[in-house]
């Protein structure tokens, strides 16, 4: 797993902790179950844009997420916080692969 990711389950929900990097947010929080963004919050960043993206992506399936948010720049940087956000997603889904196999 990921040391960028933490996962814990509550009440059926995985908690998602993300730490992102190359990004002005510092810390991205997620709740999703069956697949399905619950709730999205972020640390540090452009508190406007990240609100705005919690909302878009809310209810959203983790795998539309990533397809619609993976390699989008920020100016000059190669990455961005939707970027960041699919990556997280993304080192979720590994890590629940990794979690299902070792059961």
């Amino acid at each position: 797993m990921s040391e960028n990711i933490e996962i814990r389950e509550m009440d059926g929900v995985d908690v998602v902790r993300f730490l992102p990097q190359g990004v002005c947010s510092k810390l991205m929080q997620f709740k999703i179950k069956d697949g399905i963004v619950l709730e999205f919050e972020a640390v540090g960043g452009c508190s406007g844009n990240l609100g705005g993206i919690g909302m878009l992506i809310k209810g959203q399936n983790i795998n539309e997420i990533v397809n619609r948010l993976q390699g989008i720049p920020c100016g000059s940087r190669p990455t961005s916080c939707p970027d960041q956000i699919s990556k997280a997603i993304k080192a979720y889904i590994e890590a629940k692969k990794d979690i299902q196999v070792n059961v």
